[in-house]
């Protein structure tokens, strides 16, 4: 299987949830929906976004508008205003997840327009 980044298949939307952050990933296809419902996983979220979430990660989905939403629920030390980091409101944590690399079947890399 080839190795991509998530980008390819998806897109991504973030934002800040109190003390933590929420990131939809779009997907771009039907095959990449189905496949990231299996494969994009809270644990590999977390593995991913370790440095800047310390909490868990939590999965939700809406499959009629192809997405998984996630929860990282302790990234912005503190939210907006009580925050020192960098990106206290979490904008760019949906890029930051799109740059994962993951192993994607042909089929749905196939199926699946580039953005």
């Amino acid at each position: 299987m080839p190795r991509v980044p998530l980008s390819r298949i998806a897109g991504a939307r973030s934002g800040d949830k109190g003390e933590g952050s929420n990131v939809g990933v779009i997907a771009r296809s039907a095959a990449a929906y189905a496949f990231l419902e299996r494969a994009l996983t809270p644990a590999l979220v977390q593995a991913h976004m370790h440095a800047i979430n310390r909490g868990e990660v939590l999965r939700y989905e809406a499959e009629n508008m192809r997405v998984l939403n996630f929860i990282l629920t302790d990234s912005l030390g503190g939210g907006g205003s009580a925050s020192l980091k960098t990106d206290a409101q979490g904008k760019t944590h949906g890029l930051g997840l799109l740059r994962m690399m993951i192993e994607v079947p042909h089929e749905v890399l196939d199926a699946t327009p580039e953005g």
